[in-house]
């Protein structure tokens, strides 16, 4: 191999390996490529590209390193090794247990009985600003953002999701709990307070 060949698996392997860690699904060699090629205004042989991307993969099979590069699905990924999945399940099953704040539930409350929403039209019926709530409600995808409304400045309008459906066990919104359900002392939520003297 020549120098100017090494000089280059050098040069690209970092910009292949932040590629490769970047992607949300399996990332193809073709689409390495036409990413390559489009950032540096040069064509680069798949060969050549397949040759960094083994030299990835064997540098991340040493035991120093708790992530592995994958073919998957006619790409590349970076997982976790197997040997870590454990204590990466038990992480993502702890942080899955996390509670969503009052304001939050609140916020969630308002959106699925009065969707499709604006943040204003929320703010108006809670008093206050929903703006946290609202991102962390996004964040867990509980809510999404369904459109625009028609109004002035067209702000965007939020509804809930199909994760929202699961997590409550509901087949439509229609199975939501009305107000004359909240009345039974079977919804009651908590514990009574104790009854003073």
């Amino acid at each position: 191999m020549g120098s100017f060949y090494l000089c280059q698996m050098d040069f690209l392997l970092p910009h292949i390996e932040s590629l490769i860690f970047t992607a949300e699904e399996p990332i193809r060699l073709s689409d390495i490529q036409g990413c390559l090629e489009e950032t540096f205004g040069s064509s680069f042989p798949e060969q050549e590209l397949q040759a960094i991307i083994d030299q990835l993969r064997a540098r991340y099979a040493d035991e120093g390193f708790a992530f592995e590069i994958v073919e998957i699905n006619e790409g590349y990924r970076m997982l976790t090794k197997p040997v870590y999945h454990r204590t990466v399940g038990v992480y993502l099953r702890q942080t899955n247990k996390k509670r969503l704040s009052q304001a939050a539930l609140e916020t969630l409350a308002i959106i699925a009985y009065k969707q499709p929403l604006s943040k204003s039209d929320i703010e108006k019926i809670r008093g206050v600003s929903c703006d946290y709530a609202l991102q962390k409600l996004l964040e867990k995808e509980l809510v999404i953002i369904i459109g625009r409304s028609d109004g002035p400045g067209r702000p965007l309008l939020y509804g809930t999701s199909a994760k929202f459906m699961d997590y409550f066990g509901l087949k439509s919104l229609k199975d939501l709990p009305q107000p004359k359900d909240f009345k039974e002392p079977d919804s009651e939520i908590g514990e009574q307070a104790p009854i003073e003297a």
